[in-house]
């Protein structure tokens, strides 16, 4: 059993809001994914991201040759300083961070392992959500 107050921090997370998965071919993933009834909001040539209705969690789908990260989980902030304030006491508390770095979707994150050697990502979505590529999907669907 876990002991709720064994460490004493403001750390709360509260949305579990994306997975990223690897996947062999993209193409056929995303389309898999978007007959589920999800919405691709970003969509590159080795990465897409997309939403399940109304609640928008997420999904990553990385390609064979997506180097950026690899699969892992995301807790999502609508606060940035609250992500920075995460990472900060995670570093205080000897927890092996990675840089919080901005990202091309308005977003901004760090990750980091569990205890187990799983990767996880504390992520800022501003509150109007991920600001998407849905310009560039119209026009290459056009």
């Amino acid at each position: 059993m876990v002991n709720q107050n064994s460490q004493q921090n403001s750390i709360n997370v509260r949305r579990l809001g994306h997975i990223a998965i690897r996947v062999e071919d993209i193409e056929r993933a995303k389309s898999f994914y978007m007959n589920l009834g999800m919405n691709l909001l970003w969509d590159d040539n080795d990465w897409c991201y997309l939403e399940a209705g109304s609640s928008k969690d997420g999904l990553a789908l990385l390609g064979p040759n997506y180097k950026a990260a690899g699969p892992h989980f995301a807790f999502h902030f609508h606060d940035r300083a609250e992500v920075e304030n995460i990472h900060s006491q995670l570093n205080e508390q000897g927890v092996q961070v990675g840089t919080l770095h901005d990202h091309r979707d308005g977003t901004a994150s760090f990750y980091l392992r569990d205890p187990d050697g799983n990767w996880l990502e504390m992520l800022y979505q501003p509150p109007n959500g991920i600001t998407g590529n849905r310009d560039q999907i119209k026009k290459s669907l056009e």
